[in-house]
């Protein structure tokens, strides 16, 4: 005689809870995306006081500095880097934008190339694309967007320096709010500084040899800027996945309009590619494979879900974001599930 398998019944409490977690996560979200323009500062600001932090750990434990010489360096070190990435910006920016109608001329001859070759009669100009292209309408929001940049950054500045300000009582603070429970407190706070400081020093590291290698192929192809492209190539490295490969195509569309030959562009192309390729697929895993945590297909979709949220911003810290929310969410039993799925090998806690 055979039994009939009587099924499990519902957890209804279960599945409240899951559907209540899903709801609360969807208004976390909607109510960060409303006030991005006021949290954005504020996380950049997080992120470089992380950043100062981790060099000024670096400078005690690696250089006969002072111990208290160690922040101020620190700091200046951060604030300088930052002043001469702004110099070469702006100075490269402005030294492009002056020779625009030598670029113009350039684009005609490739216009006129293509239409030769596809059998068009009448190529395109330069002039006549620009003017259905009708630029008048965008240099009100063009406008915008470098107000924005600007009062941003301000912001982040402020941010930064009240946050260093505050440093001294923030471990006085933790014993108040936490009390007992006050070294699992420190521990997530160590465990995300620890991510965010290895992230940074690991993509540092790699966007160093990017941008050098990247310099010696644009060198050898005598492209002008190379060593603003090759910061750009920097820069774009610290987007993950599609950062560096975009960064790359970069100086081969510029030579199309500075070199005389295209097939120089296109040599240079293939070396960017081929340095791309190796550094980021072949040295770049080793190095991360002992500093992160977090599972490839996580990286991708961390990536979109952040520069919706934050926009550039949001594409440039989306690992380091992630890492924060995989070390909270690893240090409790009721999302410690969400921090398995995060992480590569399943074990978030045990770095």
């Amino acid at each position: 005689m055979t039994t009939e398998a009587v099924p499990r019944p519902i957890n209804r409490l279960g599945v409240l809870t899951a559907s209540v977690a899903v709801i609360a996560v969807i208004l976390t979200a909607f109510a960060v995306w409303a006030l991005r323009h006021v949290l954005t500062p504020f996380i950049l600001a997080i992120f470089l006081l992380l950043l100062i932090g981790g060099l000024e750990a670096a400078l005690k434990r690696r250089t006969p500095l002072p111990a208290r010489a160690a922040l101020p360096v620190a700091i200046i070190a951060v604030v300088a880097f930052f002043g001469l990435a702004l110099w070469i910006i702006v100075d490269n920016v402005a030294a492009i934008v002056g020779e625009a109608s030598l670029y113009a001329t350039r684009v005609d001859v490739l216009l006129q190339m293509g239409a030769e070759k596809l059998g068009v009669e009448t190529a395109p100009t330069f002039a006549g694309l620009i003017h259905q292209a009708n630029p008048a309408k965008y240099v009100g929001l063009v406008a915008g967007t470098a107000g924005q940049l600007v009062e941003g950054a301000v912001f982040v500045l402020i941010y930064l320096g009240f946050m260093l300000a505050s440093r001294k009582g923030f471990h006085d603070k933790v014993d108040v709010l936490f009390g007992d429970g006050n070294s699992e407190a420190l521990s997530i706070i160590g465990r995300v500084q620890n991510g965010v400081e290895s992230y940074v020093g690991v993509q540092t590291l790699v966007g160093l040899m990017l941008a050098s290698a990247s310099a010696l192929v644009m060198a050898f192809a005598h492209l002008p800027h190379v060593l603003f492209w090759a910061f750009v190539i920097f820069l774009a490295n610290y987007i993950p996945a599609i950062g560096a490969a975009i960064g790359v195509m970069l100086p081969p569309l510029f030579g199309l309009l500075e070199l005389d030959a295209a097939w120089v562009s296109i040599a240079m192309l293939a070396g960017l590619e081929a340095v791309h390729f190796s550094v980021s697929q072949v040295v770049a895993p080793r190095m991360q494979g002992h500093s992160l945590n977090i599972d490839p297909i996580v990286v991708l979709l961390s990536l979109a879900f952040w520069a919706i949220i934050f926009g550039v911003a949001g594409a440039f810290l989306s690992t380091p974001l992630t890492v924060v929310v995989m070390a909270i969410c690893a240090q409790f039993p009721g999302s410690r599930g969400i921090a398995v799925l995060l992480s590569a090998d399943g074990k978030p806690y045990a770095r």
